[in-house]
């Protein structure tokens, strides 16, 4: 992906911008398409794993001097005594795998300089 416009939506000056999903030429992302689970006798049953580039992150910071993309993501995970353990995965991708991002909402049009679609139509 160009440089300039990775510059353009994430900012060149040193800022956390997000949240977004970061497309990389790469498979990057294991994700379970279920939930894995016990059944008789204890066995365990595995839910398919998808293999992908789309990596979902929460912010994303560009570090242009080393042509990267610094992405985190957070996780919640319930314990079984019911509370929430919080961890976090620290994701660095070299900006010329970066084939594509997608955010989730019209925000970044403006950072753009492109006005939003009047979909309300």
């Amino acid at each position: 992906m160009n440089a300039g416009l990775l510059a353009t939506m994430f900012g060149s000056g040193g800022r956390w911008s997000g949240p977004c999903t970061l497309i990389v030429n790469a498979d990057a992302s294991v994700e379970a398409v279920g939930n894995d689970s016990i059944i008789q006798g204890g066995q365990k049953s595995y839910a398919p794993r998808l293999i992908t580039g789309r990596v979902v992150v929460d912010a994303v910071r560009l570090l242009p001097e080393q042509a990267a993309l610094v992405a985190v993501r957070k996780h919640v995970v319930r314990q079984s005594t019911g509370e929430d353990r919080v961890e976090f995965t620290m994701l660095v991708v070299n900006m010329d795998h970066v084939v594509g991002v997608e955010f989730r909402d019209l925000r970044t049009l403006s950072e753009l300089g492109i006005r939003p679609p009047d979909l309300e139509k």
